[in-house]
């Protein structure tokens, strides 16, 4: 079997900040857009507005932060996460998931990373491998916790 590439990118500079909002467990699940104007690359058709619903999902809604594993197998997930300085922060935490809106299979996180805030704006590469089904989507969850703030159970 070939590699099976979806590969989606957000760029601040050409669209503006991604608006962040918080769910209740303190996670926000990151959106990209369909246009192929963010120099996105899905020729498998993993990350579809017509998959995972009965309308066509449209960005910046939930379905928009999920990636469909077009094939079962074992999988290689990669973000790049570029972060501004933010003085109200003092840890980032960021996941995997599998399932996060909970409609096939559950939530379940994986690859779970946490990086304690240097005051200035930084990247921050992850990685997760995992297996893959059909039809289970994946999206990426990211929080910043704030001093005086409880961490989220993990989920």
């Amino acid at each position: 079997m070939s590699v099976v590439v979806c590969s989606l990118l957000w760029s601040a500079e050409r669209s503006g900040a991604q608006r962040i909002t918080y769910d209740p467990d303190g996670y926000h699940l990151v959106r990209f857009p369909y246009e192929e104007s963010e120099e996105s690359y899905d020729p498998w058709k993993m990350h579809d507005p017509a998959q995972g619903g009965s309308t066509a999902s449209e960005f910046p809604d939930l379905r928009s932060g999920l990636i469909r594993p077009s094939h079962d197998g074992w999988g290689v997930l990669s973000a790049m996460v570029f972060r501004q300085a933010d003085t109200r922060a003092h840890e980032y935490r960021a996941r995997f998931v599998r399932d996060p809106l909970g409609a096939s299979t559950g939530y379940d996180s994986t690859a779970t990373d946490d990086t304690v805030v240097t005051g200035a704006a930084s990247t921050a590469p992850v990685r997760g491998r995992c297996s893959c089904t059909r039809g289970r989507p994946w999206g990426r969850r990211s929080r910043r916790a704030a001093e005086g703030t409880r961490r989220s159970p993990s989920r």
